[in-house]
């Protein structure tokens, strides 16, 4: 089943633009730092000098060094693309369109930058703990999703239920072959994967 996809997303006011591109500026100086001098080495003060902004902007943007690697805007993306679809879609079908939407929309510098990103949260023992605190956060999110769209209610065995099938079907597809380019497979292994979801894995 083809799911329909949105693009419509509103554009942001001057404000929210001068502040994404300060923020991806300082994460873009960030990923260079880190693997040219490796991620232990860097500092706070090096990533803010060549960012030419002062340290309390690096921390006003991202709280901890981890946020730095942890950080994109996949999840507002996804909310976004989750909020257009079809009242007639189920919460799984919604979801489903949602993350392909908001992977999908990502272009070659975005590309490049989760690459980095990704190879960097699978080599620190410090990032990865990060990003095992931000899946936690990303369940809640999808959970809340889905009592938006089923109406059942917070805290329901089901929505709980439903949400870590979805992450860990996201998990299972960026985990799935660590020496191949995440990118080359990923989003196909997601869509597979929640199809199944769909179908009730019946086999």
């Amino acid at each position: 089943m083809d799911l329909p996809r949105t693009d419509d997303r509103p554009r942001p006011g001057l404000r929210e633009r001068k502040k994404a591109r300060t923020r991806a500026l300082i994460q873009e100086h960030a990923l260079r730092l880190f693997r040219e001098q490796g991620y232990p080495a860097t500092s706070i003060e090096q990533i803010a000098e060549a960012a030419e902004v002062s340290p309390s902007t690096v921390f006003r943007y991202f709280p901890t060094k981890p946020d730095l690697v942890v950080y994109d805007d996949l999840d507002e993306r996804m909310i976004e693309a989750f909020r257009a679809q079809p009242p007639g879609l189920t919460a799984l079908q919604a979801l489903r369109a949602g993350i392909l939407a908001g992977f999908g929309s990502l272009g070659g510098p975005e590309l490049a930058v989760q690459r980095e990103r990704e190879r960097l949260m699978r080599s620190e023992p410090e990032l990865r703990s990060a990003m095992l605190d931000e899946l936690t956060r990303t369940v809640h999110e999808i959970a809340a999703m889905i009592v938006e769209r089923s109406g059942r209610p917070p805290g329901d065995d089901a929505v709980l239920a439903l949400a870590g099938a979805v992450i860990g079907v996201v998990i299972a597809a960026w985990l799935a072959d660590p020496d191949e380019d995440w990118t080359t497979r990923f989003l196909d292994r997601v869509d597979a994967g929640l199809v199944l979801l769909e179908s009730g894995f019946r086999f």
